[in-house]
């Protein structure tokens, strides 16, 4: 059973670092490209980003995830409780608040706002006024989570390095 656990583990690591990676990604290459470009060039980028992210692969990783984190921290828990349990539980704790709920929290309403937003008939005072309110705002959120997500691989990362508990579930 200890193989099971250790391959649960080893597939929870993979989701969140690929849910670090992705965000990491947008941080330091897609928002700074993004940024260079002209406010209907952007609003439009993001929009079509926004949509197409919408999809099973994306779900899976960032779904999967939070899932995942809990049935992994509760396959851990055990008496006495193991260094691994613990980088679980934070783990878990961090992309629960610092990915998931600043996502939910954060960049999916000025995603929404953003995707209402009508680029064709509008004026390009009414695109820099969106953009402006927009962007940093997102970018900013963007940073939160993916600091989150960053530490939540390390702590899952550090979890798999570390021994398990003696009375994890077998």
């Amino acid at each position: 059973m200890h193989t099971f656990i250790n391959i649960f583990l080893a597939i929870t690591t993979i989701a969140t670092a690929l849910m670090a990676g992705l965000f990491y990604a947008y941080s330091c290459s897609v928002n700074p490209g993004l940024g260079r470009l002209p406010d209907i060039m952007y609003l439009s980028a993001m929009q079509s980003i926004n949509r197409a992210i919408l999809n099973p692969v994306f779900f899976a990783g960032f779904m999967g995830a939070l899932v995942l984190l809990p049935v992994c921290t509760w396959l851990h828990y055990g008496t006495p409780l193991s260094v691994r349990f613990w980088c679980l539980l934070a783990a878990t704790a961090v992309y629960v608040i610092g990915v998931f709920g600043v996502t939910v929290a954060g960049n999916i309403p000025l995603n929404q706002a953003l995707d209402a937003f009508k680029i064709d008939p509008a004026a390009i005072e009414a695109m820099a006024r969106q953009r402006a309110a927009f962007e940093a705002k997102w970018n900013s959120w963007n940073t939160v989570r993916t600091v989150a997500a960053i530490a939540t691989a390390i702590l899952t990362i550090i979890a798999c390095i570390c021994a398990p508990g003696e009375g994890a579930k077998s």
